[in-house]
């Protein structure tokens, strides 16, 4: 579970939700959907917007994670993700979310990019990809609605602050597999920069977010095909950055999105 932080105004926001029941983190792997989003809210689409190729977004500041398509990039990010360490996937013993800090905290301490503006990092997220950003009256942080391009379903996501739960900041390496994967040994200010860092933190289509869990990518992989490389990229991008490793089938299926 994490909390959205904005003024006075205060919500809970829930990272796993599946058929409208509500799972605290941990909760348990669910198979990838064949498709995804909110019904009512969502329209298919083509295109990635103002989605950024992550070749080309090495420290996530640009909006969204566009797809990578051409032959010489794909062979890029190949070389990339052959660079990932592998090991097998620890015990979760004694993780929680609290052990990353506050959720959405603005102050995590390791010079993360958006940190210490001002302004929580889900909304920092919500204002680096949403289209048509709209404000809570007498802030210039709280995104009160937005227009998301979801580049994990491929749909067009109206958004507004009232139905908070539709949208949801993914942990591109979920926080869980972080913690199994060697964050069980840092510093607490270095589990809050991961947590909050823009290169591991994408707004999705919250459903599809909850069925996520804290899969690795030979579990669960976006539905939208187009964008798999893309999501294999950033996934080794925040691994070689915080030096944590993946699990062999998770290389291996990172490689083979990208053609390898």
């Amino acid at each position: 579970m994490t909390r959205l932080r904005g003024g006075a105004v205060t919500a809970v926001v829930v990272t796993c939700t599946v058929a409208g029941s509500i799972l605290i983190a941990g909760c348990r792997d669910i198979a990838p959907p064949e498709g995804g989003g909110s019904a009512g809210s969502a329209v298919s689409t083509t295109g990635d917007g103002r989605a950024v190729n992550p070749l080309d977004n090495p420290d996530g500041t640009k909006p969204g994670l566009g797809a990578i398509t051409s032959t010489a990039d794909r062979a890029k990010a190949r070389s990339l993700i052959e660079k990932v360490a592998t090991k097998g996937r620890g015990p979760k013993t004694g993780y929680e979310r609290d052990k990353f800090g506050y959720a959405w905290t603005d102050s995590a301490p390791g010079g993360i990019p958006f940190a210490h503006n001002g302004c929580d990092s889900r909304n920092d997220l919500l204002k680096r990809d949403g289209e048509k950003v709209r404000f809570r009256a007498g802030s210039d942080c709280v995104v009160a609605s937005m227009t998301l391009r979801d580049p994990y379903t491929g749909k067009t996501i109206q958004w507004t602050k009232s139905r908070a739960t539709t949208v949801q900041i993914d942990h591109v390496m979920p926080l869980s597999y972080d913690w199994q994967m060697g964050a069980a040994r840092w510093t607490k200010g270095k589990r809050e920069d991961i947590a909050n860092d823009p290169l591991n933190l994408i707004p999705v289509d919250g459903p599809t977010n909850g069925a996520k869990s804290d899969a690795g990518p030979a579990t669960w992989l976006p539905p939208n095909k187009r964008i798999r490389c893309s999501y294999a990229v950033r996934f080794a991008q925040v691994s070689l950055k915080y030096d944590l490793p993946v699990t062999t089938a998770d290389k291996r299926m990172m490689l083979t999105q990208c053609g390898g």
